[in-house]
């Protein structure tokens, strides 16, 4: 046996607005239990699969372990490469880390610009990989809300960036973080390749280590990095084959392919017992063989609510 329970994750179903489905999804859907609802966005998505202890959110925390090994001891931030452009209302939030397609080299001269500024703030500012940069802080050190780049990606930076006295030097930090990046000769070599400048930053995921991270499911298949760095702390291979309940990502579907239609197909042929479909907002359907009865059960035609 395969696995015991398969558990996909899939984006929001306003994703695939307008697509008719697909026979065998259909008549799976239309004859499987309905699970009771949960929240929306990827963070309540993530943690229906993934207890953390304390009950927090320390996406930095997370990733820098995964990409350095070294988040133990300290609290961290993401500062990651951002791309904004002033327009008529305000300036715009256009693209944030992997978006922008961030280099070595880019990383090799746009850092030393901004290890001064931070060193001098007590942060100090690394880059393990191109589109995540990490700022180190004292553990104690206490800190406004910063929000996520999908609460903020496409909006008036200034409508995003954190508030009250913790803010504001976070929010003088940033100012000047554009100034140095704004003329960096870096920029203008990115222009020439076709790619947008790196002027600004993004600041978000802080917090420590949990003390513990704990899954039901024995194996992840995923390419995210989250999500792969929350299966790391629970001891949970990424990738890894063999039995026992599986989670797999298929967030960036674009479509019902026919990975998916596979894993519809592996249950009516009793080799999964079990089938979730978790999708980003929330909407959950549980398949089983034995759901392959229920013929008065019409197709189900869509995805709506």
């Amino acid at each position: 046996m395969a696995a015991a329970t398969a558990t996909l994750l899939l984006p929001a179903r306003q994703h695939f607005a307008g697509q008719r489905l697909p026979e065998p999804l259909a008549g799976a859907i239309g004859r499987a239990d309905r699970l009771p609802d949960g929240e929306s966005g990827e963070r309540a998505q993530l943690l229906r699969h993934f207890e953390l202890l304390p009950r927090v959110w320390p996406v930095a925390a997370l990733t820098r372990q995964r990409d350095a090994g070294d988040a133990a001891g300290a609290a961290w931030l993401r500062a990651d490469p951002a791309y904004v452009r002033p327009d008529i209302n305000g300036v715009r939030l256009l693209g944030i880390g992997e978006a922008l397609r961030p280099t070595q080299a880019d990383v090799d001269a746009l850092l030393p610009a901004l290890r001064p500024l931070f060193g001098d703030a007590g942060f100090p500012l690394d880059a393990p990989s191109p589109s995540r940069w990490y700022l180190r802080l004292p553990r104690e050190a206490k800190l406004p809300m910063f929000a996520g780049p999908g609460d903020a990606l496409g909006e008036d930076l200034f409508e995003h960036l954190p508030d009250g006295p913790d803010g504001r030097r976070w929010r003088a930090l940033l100012s000047e973080a554009q100034v140095a990046l704004h003329n960096h000769p870096r920029n203008a070599e990115r222009a020439t390749l076709g790619l947008p400048p790196v002027n600004s930053l993004w600041f978000w995921g802080a917090g420590v280590l949990p003390d513990q991270v704990r899954s039901p499911h024995a194996r992840v298949r995923s390419d995210d990095v989250l999500l792969e760095a929350l299966a790391r702390n629970a001891g949970i291979d990424a990738g890894a084959t063999g039995e026992g309940d599986v989670l797999v990502d298929y967030r960036a579907l674009a479509g019902f392919d026919q990975a998916l239609l596979d894993w519809i197909a592996g249950v009516g042929a009793g080799k999964i017992p079990r089938l979730v479909l978790d999708f980003a907002d929330g909407a959950r359907w549980q398949l089983t063989r034995a759901h392959r009865w229920r013929v008065w059960r019409r197709p189900a035609q869509h995805l709506r609510a």
